[in-house]
């Protein structure tokens, strides 16, 4: 792991939005790490295509979670993840 983040930047799920604020993260090497914390089940766009909602979060903030999309190869690829998942 120490390798992985060798200059990178651990920025929290829970620091993101204000990380976002007064940052320009563009021009940062940052990872984050999250917790599948909520799935909502597979849903279809107007366009017929189906996608995946999940909400993540960094377990030190249970307020403070992201949504994520996931659409094509992704969606295919992860639906099945479960729910606990980091």
């Amino acid at each position: 792991m120490d390798r992985k983040m060798a200059n990178r930047k651990l920025i929290r799920l829970s620091q993101l939005k204000s990380k976002l604020a007064a940052e320009n993260l563009e021009e940062i090497d940052w990872v984050t790490f999250g917790v599948i914390v909520k799935k909502v089940t597979p849903q279809s766009a107007n366009n017929g295509r189906t996608f995946s909602i999940w909400r993540l979060n960094d377990l030190r903030d249970l307020k403070q979670c992201v949504s994520l999309f996931l659409f094509g190869e992704v969606h295919k690829e992860h639906w099945k993840t479960d729910q606990g998942t980091v």
